[in-house]
């Protein structure tokens, strides 16, 4: 699987200030009764926030890391030393909060910005994957083990919007993720946003979705389209000899890394099949090679693709930093909530419990992102030693990168 993204390109930081996350924490709805309110609701998760970024990866680290915390830390969330929720108010507390009402609330305060220009087409590319969380495996039988389809932004690298995924006896994880994504596409404004996704998404619904929404798309074709992919495969590997295309239009890349020698890709998109084509929206038609040598053995992928963006919008250099920046979500997302964050070892999964974790994860590398940190790892192991930072990045406003 592909997964390494293009070269982002240097972001222009603008004077920008959004809300704090603490702040953002005192909309999320209340789901408790006033007379067994002990800790605000707002410094419970400002609190578990913070703890998540000092690198405590489970509920019980998070409560026990809460106790060992001074006035300097605890004293700024209305908190006292030696009076700190302990691990079971916090997991009764994620299995009752509503998922909805702090995904609004986090999102507003870390994504808010639309498009520098929405009138320019496909300006902000993002990409849209579903996400597992391995270790609620075992508590349930049978059913889908996706726990929610993410919206992620190739270039700000936050976290746009997520639909949690409620397993179901007997539920594909492909059914699963095209139940919930038009909802996912419909909490989003499109206009100047280009959708990325796999193969799944893929389908006439979804695109006719992306162009009412007055956004774009940029998908690859596999055999779930049978008739499309016979169609694009007849248009650029024909199987004897045809003639030229008539708009060939042509992009490469040559890198190395990752153990890989001399990884080649090329696109070559064209406007041929427009009007032959019966599909929403569908401007151009692409094909993208991949070859490279691992270990001194030659490899290859191809793979076809459409997309609504028109040449004039995206020419061929601009699919293939479109189609290559969309595991971004793979490597600045998933990676670093499984590996960095111990997501997939998480063993809660009673209610909403689940899907409030996974949001301060995203919510944590958001903020991340956002004051510019590139290696996750590192700066976790760095806020451990420093709480009080970690607490700043949560109370303090958020400078945005438009």
């Amino acid at each position: 699987m592909e997964c390494t993204p293009a070269a982002a390109a240097p972001a222009t930081t603008t004077p920008v200030t959004l809300s704090s996350l603490l702040a953002a924490f005192a909309a999320v709805q209340e789901p408790r009764r006033a007379a067994s309110v002990t800790y605000p609701l707002a410094a419970l998760l400002a609190l578990a926030m913070t703890a998540i970024l000092a690198n405590q990866h489970s509920v019980l680290a998070i409560a026990q890391w809460a106790a060992r915390q001074k006035a300097a830390v605890l004293g700024p969330l209305g908190l006292q030393p030696g009076h700190t929720p302990c691990q079971s108010t916090f997991q009764r507390l994620f299995a009752k909060l509503d998922g909805d009402s702090l995904s609004a609330a986090v999102q507003a305060a870390l994504a808010p910005a639309a498009p520098a220009d929405p009138t320019v087409r496909g300006g902000q590319a993002v990409a849209i994957d579903g996400k597992a969380q391995r270790g609620r495996l075992r508590f349930q039988a049978g059913g889908c083990p996706v726990h929610a389809l993410t919206a992620f932004c190739h270039e700000r690298g936050v976290v746009l919007a997520e639909e949690p995924i409620e397993p179901s006896q007997g539920v594909e994880k492909s059914e699963a993720e095209l139940t919930v994504a038009p909802a996912l596409i419909d909490r989003l404004d499109w206009h100047g946003r280009v959708l990325t996704a796999d193969a799944l998404l893929c389908q006439r619904a979804i695109c006719q979705r992306m162009v009412d929404a007055g956004g774009d798309y940029v998908l690859v074709v596999k055999d779930n389209q049978p008739t499309l992919a016979a169609d694009l495969q007849l248009l650029f590997d024909p199987p004897t000899p045809a003639l030229p295309l008539s708009d060939r239009r042509e992009a490469h890349t040559l890198e190395r890394g990752h153990g890989r020698d001399q990884e080649r890709r090329q696109l070559i998109a064209s406007t041929d099949l427009t009007g032959y084509l019966d599909w929403p929206g569908v401007a151009q038609v692409f094909r993208l090679q991949r070859t490279w040598r691992e270990h001194g053995v030659g490899k290859r992928a191809l793979h076809y693709g459409i997309t609504s963006l028109p040449p004039g919008a995206a020419d061929a250099d601009r699919l293939l930093r479109i189609r290559r920046g969309h595991w971004s979500i793979e490597n600045q997302l998933h990676y670093p909530k499984d590996v960095s964050m111990g997501e997939d070892q998480s063993l809660v999964h009673a209610g909403q419990g689940p899907t409030v974790l996974a949001l301060l994860r995203d919510s944590a590398l958001s903020l991340l992102r956002l004051m510019g940190c590139r290696t996750i790892a590192s700066r976790l192991r760095a806020l451990a030693d420093d709480p009080a930072e970690a607490l700043a990045l949560v109370t303090t406003p958020i400078p945005a990168r438009a």
